[in-house]
């Protein structure tokens, strides 16, 4: 309840995106770590406690000017109480264990237009003296904010969605089940951006050992004490993301036709592998399930002294489907220029952030205007060229 009404209060929505630590709890609406300064001139945090005027699940105009402290008297810089805003001291209990004992008074003649302008109001007052003896200290600590929507993918609440006002084009993804084949670089790439998406589930399958050269070519960075420890690469990474959202499934094992049903009830899958043949019957089996796929891959050579090559992200959809043999390697050939092993992190990030665009695109995120369904990237002349549109 507290984010579903600081998510449709505008003025709550716009405190908590500006870095104020809200908690809406007994009706009322408590801003933590304000700081102020004592009358020993010591620098303490205390809590704003207002009452909330509420109409249905959203804020209206506060019915009062007053507000409510839990802490000490607060001073100047010199310890020396702000007479200005004091209004009585009464002590007063709350279920989530605040006690203010302190209520100040400072209206303005029209009273508060919301609750965005009575709560900066006085935590500007109360903590400037603070601020002004440490300019380090801030009534804005951007506290991570725990997600307490047991509905909700993410253990922590994606604050980027709303104050970029984008949560209702994020709820594309609600539903949707997301498979990963394969987490070598450009699928690790994968899933870091799609585990920041509330789609419902992540599936991540690979059967090979996170090693030294995956740390190389990975997001993040990788401790010489989980090198040491040999993990599947789909442990490493479920732990690395089970950290910041719920429903990651690890499959530490290889797709092989006898298990491609386990794709069956996804929505969209990744294909990021490096064996060819499992790639193509992998193609042929969603595509006859009508399954949307992106298939991904890097071909880079040596040259002299540098290296030249090509990025590359292939799409089948139920209204694209015939381009799969011009585009999609097939063999294991060592000569195909998409069958080098040189692969670079940069190349990786961009090969998934292609990837992804696209999966973003088809999912409605983002607008469409060439419907491709064959992307590459060259990165000698950084010639992006888009194929295999519907017409």
């Amino acid at each position: 309840m507290s984010q579903l009404l600081i998510n449709h209060s505008q003025d709550l929505k716009r405190l908590r995106d500006e870095g104020y630590q809200l908690e809406v709890c007994d009706g009322h609406l408590f801003v933590h770590h304000i700081p102020y300064v004592n009358i020993h001139k010591e620098v303490k945090f205390g809590v704003i406690v207002s009452t909330l005027n509420l109409s249905g699940t959203k804020t209206v105009k506060p019915e009062t000017h007053v507000i409510m402290f839990n802490g000490e008297q607060p001073c100047d810089k010199n310890g020396v109480i702000i007479n200005g805003i004091q209004h009585s001291s009464v002590s007063k209990r709350f279920s989530n264990g605040i006690i203010t004992s302190l209520s100040f008074s400072n209206k303005p003649p029209q009273g508060y237009l919301n609750y965005y302008e009575k709560v900066k109001t006085y935590a500007t007052i109360i903590s400037s003296p603070a601020k002004a003896l440490d300019e380090n200290i801030t009534e804005r600590p951007f506290n991570p904010i725990i997600e307490n929507d047991v509905n909700s993918v993410f253990k922590y609440y994606d604050t980027n969605s709303s104050r970029a006002n984008i949560e209702f084009i994020n709820e594309k993804f609600i539903n949707q089940k997301v498979a990963i084949i394969g987490l070598g670089g450009t699928g690790a790439y994968i899933l870091d951006l799609i585990a920041k998406t509330k789609v419902k589930e992540i599936h991540i399958y690979d059967g090979d050992i996170f090693l030294n050269h995956n740390a190389f070519r990975s997001p993040g960075a990788a401790s010489i004490e989980v090198l040491e420890k040999k993990p599947k690469k789909v442990d490493y990474y479920k732990d690395v993301y089970s950290k910041m959202r719920n429903n990651i499934f690890g499959h530490s094992y290889y797709l092989i036709e006898d298990n491609f049903k386990e794709l069956n009830s996804m929505d969209y899958v990744f294909i990021s592998i490096d064996n060819n043949l499992i790639r193509w019957s992998l193609v042929s089996y969603l595509n006859s399930l009508e399954i949307p796929f992106i298939d991904v891959g890097l071909g880079v050579n040596s040259v002299d002294d540098c290296l030249i090559g090509t990025v590359r992200v292939t799409t089948g959809t139920k209204y694209k489907n015939d381009h799969f043999e011009n585009r999609i390697p097939a063999s294991n050939n060592p000569n195909n220029e998409y069958e080098t092993n040189i692969q670079i992190a940069e190349l990786n990030s961009l090969n998934a952030v292609l990837a992804v665009l696209k999966w973003k695109k088809l999912s409605g995120f983002y607008q469409d205007l060439e419907n491709e369904h064959h992307t590459t990237y060259s990165i000698n002349n950084s010639h992006l060229q888009n194929e295999e549109v519907i017409v």
